[in-house]
């Protein structure tokens, strides 16, 4: 089932209060203090309160999926007044149905059992009292934490990440057209290399990062709801006749989810691994582009646009620090600490179940926030950034061994051709170029003494290093969006 043609599943345009306004006083970590602003949209999926509005969802989803199903003899056929009442129970959770839950949990000292409890207080309410009984039928917590994780994570990823990935990456295109035919010396090894054009390079990481993006945008969000062992146990006990794989499948696809049919007490959390760890590739790749970005701006092939009333250093007046770069490699790096660890243990669970999973997910949040403030920080710091066109050519001009490359291959491709005098042009180049700068007149010069075929020997008097970029022009254009 479409997650799209999901009529149940919670959405970020869904009338509902949201979570992100309460602000903690005095904040322990820096998302939830200096950096609220930028990772604010998480709260709504991946805070403590939304755990609890997703199990309320899952719980309340469970009991009117039971109803229409008709698993039970005796149970009616719910009212749209009283759907839509056990509904509201979710989209109105706000800061006082927060205080009261966590009421609740202080009495029962179980988080899953509190939810049960919260909700059984409004059946009354909706004609609904009889059925007490229903909310968290044959439920272990696993089956509704699981469910309450996927459609957080799912919808932190579709709603949140996803957006500020593509924002960046929209920023980064843009970069790589304006800079498509800006030539520019390459270092490989940190030594001067074949030119190529600046935006070729930055689309690279277009390329990369577009990618992992498309793998990211493909992810399964699996879901069960089989009972404490994975067996049915307790509904075939209750209702023997019933076929709960296929309602469980059935429900479990209602929320937008896919099913896995085959499990412990746990859903497996294979599918958070790898999500994670595709996560953590695409962090591992903005990490390259940030120390490029950066290391492009400290030999000044790009100068940063100051931003009005704002101090570069705080001593020397001069400079502008190219902070937002630095600040997303550290979040990448954060970022990544947490996903990975995730990754590695979610994948474990002691024979049928143990609880590290549960103290591991409440840091889910956590990772994909260092992750979404660096995408913020990278979308302000490219929009920072002016190409330095002279620098770059200054730069390019004052390396003119680099077409060494092209003369030796085509003193190699005329010797094929049947040209003679052209033999040993790699070392001939060497001892020409290296550890020595080499202008235009030396090369016109070199070239000039091979015996090339007219052709040829004008073809490269005429190269110029900043015309030695090879197809990194149409590359940059083809491959920027």
């Amino acid at each position: 089932m479409s997650r799209m043609a999901n009529s149940t599943a919670l959405s970020a345009d869904q009338d509902r209060v949201s979570l992100a306004a309460a602000e903690p006083t005095i904040a322990l970590g820096a998302l939830d203090g200096r950096y609220r602003s930028a990772v604010a949209p998480l709260v709504d999926h991946l805070s403590e309160a939304a755990l609890n509005r997703n199990r309320i969802h899952v719980e309340v989803e469970w009991f009117i999926h039971l109803c229409r199903e008709q698993v039970l003899p005796g149970l009616p056929e719910l009212s749209s007044d009283q759907i839509d009442g056990l509904r509201g129970i979710v989209t109105s959770f706000g800061s006082e149905e927060i205080a009261e839950l966590g009421m609740i949990e202080a009495e029962t000292v179980h988080d899953v059992k509190a939810v049960e409890y919260f909700i059984a207080r409004r059946l009354d309410g909706l004609g609904l009292g009889e059925l007490t009984p229903l909310v968290h039928f044959a439920c272990t917590s696993e089956d509704i934490n699981n469910l309450s994780y996927a459609v957080g994570i799912r919808d932190a990823v579709e709603q949140v990440w996803l957006p500020a990935a593509r924002q960046a990456l929209d920023g980064l295109s843009s970069l790589a057209e304006q800079a498509a035919e800006v030539p520019m010396l390459s270092r490989t090894h940190g030594q001067p290399a074949t030119p190529s054009t600046l935006g070729k390079e930055i689309a690279v990481f277009v390329h990369r990062l577009g990618r992992q993006v498309r793998r990211i945008e493909q992810q399964e969000y699996l879901g069960k709801i089989n009972g404490a062992t994975g067996t049915y146990a307790a509904h075939l006990a209750a209702a023997p006749e019933a076929d709960w794989p296929g309602i469980a499948q059935r429900f479990v696809e209602t929320l937008g989810l896919t099913f896995n049919p085959l499990t412990t007490q746990i859903e497996s959390h294979d599918f958070q691994a790898e999500l994670y760890a595709d996560i953590a590739r695409f962090n591992r790749i903005l990490h390259g582009l940030c120390v490029d970005i950066w290391s492009y701006i400290s030999i000044g092939f790009f100068k940063q646009i100051p931003v009005a009333g704002a101090t570069g250093s705080s001593t020397m007046p001069h400079k502008v620090n190219p902070i937002r770069f630095e600040n997303a490699e550290a979040n990448l790096e954060i970022s990544n600490a947490l996903l990975d660890a995730l990754g590695s243990t979610l994948v474990e669970s002691r024979w049928q179940r143990d609880l590290t999973d549960s103290s591991g997910q409440r840091n889910i949040g956590t990772g994909l926030g260092h992750s979404v403030l660096a995408l913020s920080n990278v979308t302000k710091g490219l929009k920072q950034l002016d190409v330095a066109d002279e620098v770059i050519a200054a730069d390019l001009d004052s390396n003119w061994e680099v077409l060494g490359e092209a003369i030796q291959t085509v003193m190699r491709a005329e010797s094929i051709a049947g040209v003679e005098g052209l033999e040993n042009p790699y070392e001939r180049l060497k001892e020409l170029t290296r550890g020595r700068r080499v202008d235009a007149e030396k090369l016109k010069e070199f070239v000039s003494g091979l015996g090339l075929s007219a052709e040829a020997e004008e073809r490269l008097k005429h190269l110029t290093p900043d015309q030695y970029t090879g197809l990194a022009a149409s590359l940059a254009k083809q491959f920027s969006r």
